[in-house]
């Protein structure tokens, strides 16, 4: 939540000091550029493939570190080529993601910002790793907070830069690399004090290697796949004005939930689900998808609603300040609505894709990954034409839909371990209820606050009112229909005793 919270703060203090202008937009593709590949390779592939071999050495009692320093080791070791090539093609990748930026002083700003952002990559990617190594080991706090100290050097590098009267994109585009310095050095001090000191040698390739590889590969081309749906949507953004950073700011709301709550709680389930696996427990497996599930939607449905329902005093009183003006309030706020429509299924498929990985199924979701972007290329590029750049953010929620529903429907081979139980299916239409409960009273306090949430310093205490009542409507209307219970909200939040899970994890 801090990290979330801070990284919401760095984005408004940015948005305050650049806007939605060239500088902005050029940071935001350079910063995407090592992002997109960390979730090519590190989480969103290898690691997916890491975690539950990792998990199951650690159970079964083998090996786990050695597999652990090679695995570093060999990541290390392709991530540092990879980097030298992709400091060499940087005004091709800047193309390939934002072509429209061809012949405008976002090029030439990009490319630089590109070249200094990327090694980021290589400092990212092994702080994953690294997290997984911690998350296998039942230890959550520490890589969860590792994005704080990212942000952290972010918002200082903007505001030494901002009172300093310096080049202000230069000392944003310069926190990166330096950000990823400590986060690296945080998690393997955290590994180090948890008896796995994770240390680099010359790469190996062993048969656990040849085997990750082998598990990684289909994830890997699935990670391809839904990044070429992040470069779709740059794309279309890329030919029209702003747009680059209206869908950047959108999306940093819609991720607050998703990382919050979606990332958070699919981190804890992959290594649970595999030492469960690995100790055959799959009535344990089962029940903790269940209420994983339920858990998840009692908190992102209604923050989804409140989302398409009042998007524009929630951007307008966050972001609209100096350099973003009213102009950019509205598209942004249009984003903000149709990525909310995609929320609860881009955090259900943090949910439902654990029990693949944990299977040490790469293949099917890779399969639903291509489907998926197929989809979202198709509305994204087909409707831009007509609608604008709002096509780029419909089309990756209509595509995470299509994804979420290929994954449930492909667990039915899981046997016993899949599928809804009575609790689940009784509860979940009654959290739409209080959500649908809550945007009523959240529509009914935007008109009685119109006038306050355009007034100067009231208007934050305005805001807050406002999100006050419908999280006190919510929580009101939750109990009352019986979508959610005190005690069972207590029980999910209470850390178990050591020995209490399977195998004593």
């Amino acid at each position: 939540m801090a990290s979330r919270v801070l990284g919401l703060a760095r984005d408004i203090l940015m948005a305050a000091l650049l806007g939605a202008g060239p500088v902005a937009q050029a940071f935001l593709i350079a910063f995407t550029l090592p992002n997109m590949f960390r979730r090519f390779f590190a989480e969103g592939a290898f690691n997916l493939a890491f975690v539950p071999m990792f998990a199951k050495k650690v159970e079964g009692g083998e090996d786990a570190e050695s597999f652990a320093r090679d695995a570093l080791s060999g990541l290390g070791a392709f991530l540092l080529l990879f980097t030298i090539v992709g400091q060499i093609a940087m005004p091709w990748l800047v193309l390939a993601m934002a072509s429209g930026f061809a012949g405008d002083e976002r090029f030439a700003l990009s490319v630089e910002h590109g070249r200094i952002a990327f090694p980021y990559v290589i400092l990212i990617s092994l702080t994953a790793l690294l997290s997984g190594v911690l998350n296998s080991l039942g230890r959550f706090a520490l890589p969860a907070a590792a994005p704080i100290l990212m942000n952290v050097v972010m918002i200082a590098f903007l505001w030494v830069g901002w009172q300093s009267g310096g080049n202000i994109g230069l000392w944003q585009i310069w926190s990166v690399p330096v950000a990823g310095v400590a986060q690296l050095a945080l998690v393997w001090w955290g590994c180090a004090r948890a008896g796995m000191p994770v240390l680099p040698r010359w790469p190996r390739l062993t048969p656990d290697m040849r085997r990750l590889a082998v598990i990684a590969a289909p994830a890997i081309l699935a990670g391809g796949v839904v990044q070429v749906n992040l470069l779709v949507g740059r794309q279309v953004g890329s030919f029209f004005d702003g747009a680059v950073a209206w869908l950047s700011y959108a999306d940093r709301l819609y991720q607050l939930p998703l990382g919050v709550v979606g990332i958070a709680i699919g981190v804890v389930l992959l290594p649970d689900l595999s030492r469960r696996l690995k100790a055959g427990d799959t009535g344990g497996g089962r029940d903790a998808i269940n209420r994983a599930t339920e858990f998840t939607l009692a908190l992102t449905v209604p923050a989804a609603v409140a989302l398409m329902v009042i998007p524009l005093p929630i951007v307008a009183v966050l972001f609209q300040r100096g350099a973003f003006t009213a102009a950019d309030t509205w598209p942004t706020a249009l984003a903000v609505a149709i990525y909310g429509a995609g929320l609860p299924a881009f955090v259900m498929q943090k949910v439902i894709s654990p029990l693949y990985y944990a299977h040490e199924d790469t293949r099917s979701p890779f399969r639903f990954a291509v489907h998926a972007m197929l989809v979202n290329a198709a509305i994204a590029l087909g409707l831009a034409p007509l609608i604008g750049f709002s096509a780029a953010a419909l089309g990756t929620t209509v595509a995470g839909w299509t994804m979420l529903w290929q994954l449930v429907r492909g667990t039915r081979g899981f046997g016993e371990i899949a599928g809804f139980d009575a609790r689940l299916r009784r509860t979940a239409p009654r959290i739409l209820l209080a959500s649908l409960a809550m945007a009523a009273v959240l529509l009914a306090g935007q008109g009685l606050l119109a006038s306050p949430l355009r007034a100067g310093l009231v208007r934050y205490a305005a805001l807050a009112a406002l999100v006050g009542a419908g999280m006190v409507s919510y929580a009101l209307a939750a109990v009352a229909t019986g979508a959610l219970r005190l005690a069972d909200v207590r029980a999910a939040l209470r850390r178990p005793p050591p020995g209490s899970g399977p195998g004593g994890a």
